[in-house]
């Protein structure tokens, strides 16, 4: 057999912060080992991880034992680290999750429980002791907690890629157009630009995209990413509020209903919203893609999800159309404001990876192929979690190299 010329050991598909962090992780855990990652932007952090609210989430909301549990409360305190050591712009802020109404009072009561499982700082609060940390937001009681903060992902992003060492090509050199897997080989990989890459192991972190790349590489993910869009504001009287307001989440949801954070940058975020894309970086109403929309009305799940939550989606939709009914929303938690301090912010769209009955994968989804590993799960919190993700998923990649 004629032996292969690897242009590296390891190619990630991605420069999101899974990617980036995941990058880190293998230069350190295992120096010389040759990393590339190929991102299709011209810059790290165009999509999830430079479209969010960053906030570094404490884990209080997750299932104890989860990926989601474990990695964020870890990472947490991981990323303030980071932070800390490369001199990027973060705070720790500690935030309150409020009820506005009785029937939230059982949900916020098992956040407490939940947070205490999860070895989390919980203080609870009356009415009046809301108004201590929030004068501006009312409640019926609230939560306070002590370890979520706020940061710079994009920075974040740029400096594991510094700090990696590895080699990154963006735009059409970072842009996948073809994969030929072979499990005695290795895998190749053909960029937009016409190069063709060959390398020991491919890592799948291409977030909005994963379950492409993974059908691209012959497996078949058993799920699809169904891209959500969260529509957010920016208050133009940021001095309403102090720090970071969230209300009671439903726990049928991925998602937090509307919130309010302040950012490194010291203005304040409110959103997200939570609605369909019609394409998978469909950033904006007008913005479709008719094959990926096709995509998605193909898939069994999302036909499940739209029978099992419609009236959730239709109460999203009419905020997404509706400054008002935004307002609304906003007001239950901040009854201050108005339409006119809330100016339109940047969206985010959230990769939620669907199973074929509708079930919202709500953990993080890690699974390996052949020479391959993809992350197939990674919304929120996977900023926070990225530095523990990122090590596990070099862990995987190592092992696939040594199996190899």
């Amino acid at each position: 057999m004629k032996k292969v010329a690897y242009d590296c050991d390891v190619l990630v598909i991605g420069g999101g912060i899974v990617g980036l962090s995941t990058a880190y992780a293998l230069t350190r855990s295992a120096p010389g080992t040759r990393v590339t990652v190929l991102e299709k932007e011209d810059a790290p952090a165009r999509h999830q991880t430079g479209r969010n609210s960053g906030v570094i989430h404490s884990g209080i909301y997750y299932r104890p034992g989860s990926l989601k549990a474990k990695y964020a409360v870890r990472g947490a305190a991981e990323m303030i680290k980071f932070c800390a050591e490369y001199g990027i712009a973060h705070e720790v802020t500690g935030k309150l999750i409020v009820a506005t109404d009785r029937s939230e009072l059982p949900r916020l009561h098992a956040l407490v429980q939940r947070g205490r499982e999860n070895g989390i700082p919980v203080r609870e609060l009356g009415p009046a002791q809301i108004g201590e940390y929030e004068p501006e937001v009312r409640g019926l009681a609230a939560i306070h907690v002590g370890t979520t903060g706020i940061c710079d992902y994009g920075a974040v992003a740029e400096r594991l890629a510094t700090a990696s060492g590895a080699e990154i090509r963006y735009g059409t050199g970072g842009e996948v157009v073809h994969i030929d897997r072979r499990a005695a080989l290795g895998v190749a990989v053909r960029t937009a630009d016409g190069a063709v890459l060959r390398a020991k192991v491919l890592v799948n972190c291409a977030g909005l995209h994963c379950d492409e790349i993974a059908r691209r590489t012959g497996d078949d993910p058993q799920m699809r990413i169904v891209p959500f869009r969260g529509e957010y504001y920016e208050l133009a009287r940021p001095e309403l509020v102090r720090g970071l307001v969230y209300p009671v989440p439903d726990p049928a949801f991925p998602f937090l209903g509307v919130h309010l954070t302040r950012g490194i940058d010291g203005g304040v975020h409110v959103g997200p919203n939570a609605v369909p894309a019609l394409a998978r970086e469909g950033y904006r109403w007008p913005v479709v893609h008719p094959r990926e929309l096709a995509g998605t009305l193909a898939w069994p799940g999302s036909w499940q999800i739209a029978r099992r939550h419609w009236r959730y989606g239709a109460g999203e939709l009419r905020r997404s159309l509706s400054k008002s009914a935004f307002t609304d929303a906003v007001r239950r938690l901040l009854p201050a404001v108005d339409s006119g301090d809330l100016v339109p912010y940047p969206a985010g769209v959230r990769a939620q990876a669907v199973l074929r009955d509708g079930t919202l994968v709500d953990d993080f989804l890690i699974r390996e192929g052949p020479r391959t590993v993809h992350v197939l799960n990674a919304p929120s919190p996977a900023a926070t979690a990225s530095l523990p993700i990122g090590r596990e998923v070099a862990r995987l990649t190592l092992g696939a190299l040594r199996g190899g």
